[in-house]
């Protein structure tokens, strides 16, 4: 029977499977933004980490469980988010609100966004999380095409259009933090990104 209990680099023991799971985890999600998913091996995350690779597999199973588990539980963070925003019946508004807490997520969390962001697509297609999050956020787009109110008049023209602003509006503000960024930027942004994207209602365009 397998001990489980994690052994450090150093020969110490650990009597907190939680507290194991949640450091092999994190040395993963650090190895893998800094050598990709190619250049990733149980081998450099026991050098990374110190847990024995049999306390790895205990945990895990085998290496692409351990990726499949790091992505699952970053990916239902972002969904908790998400998941907790308050909706209206107003699809633009509700894009307003979902948008603005994916992106506040990613600004907050730069580096669960950027594993997310680098796992292949059929990594995370196969995530029911990742599904969840893309189906929650493609909704309000979803009816305003049934109601004729998108400018491009496509649904994954539109997708790819919020996508690009999306990733670029979170890319930049991790990426350069020594710039001194307007505290509105975000709200003003996804002001644009509506007017640029979403036809207004009758009543709104007589305002």
């Amino acid at each position: 029977m397998i001990d489980d209990r994690a052994e450090n680099k150093d020969g110490l023991s650990e009597n907190r499977p939680t507290d194991s799971r949640a450091a092999i985890l994190a040395a993963t999600e650090a190895l893998l933004l800094e050598a990709g998913y190619e250049g990733f091996s149980i081998r450099k995350l026991v050098q990374r980490c110190g847990f024995t690779a049999p306390t790895i597999y205990h945990h895990f199973g085998d290496k692409q469980g351990l990726l499949d588990e790091l992505l699952e539980a970053r990916v239902e963070s972002l969904v908790e988010e998400i998941r907790a925003v308050p909706l209206t019946e107003d699809p633009s508004e509700n894009i307003r609100r979902l948008f603005r807490a994916f992106a506040g997520f990613g600004i907050r969390n730069p580096t669960h966004y950027a594993l997310i962001n680098s796992s292949r697509s059929e990594q995370t297609d196969a995530i029911p999380a990742a599904q969840e999050a893309q189906a929650i956020l493609l909704a309000p787009l979803e009816t305003l095409e049934q109601e004729g109110r998108l400018y491009g008049g496509d649904l994954d023209e539109t997708r790819q259009v919020v996508w690009s602003f999306l990733h670029g509006i979170i890319s930049l503000q991790n990426t350069r933090p020594d710039e001194d960024w307007n505290p509105n930027l975000l709200d003003l942004s996804l002001d644009a990104l509506i007017r640029g994207c979403i036809r207004p209602t009758d009543q709104e365009g007589s305002q």
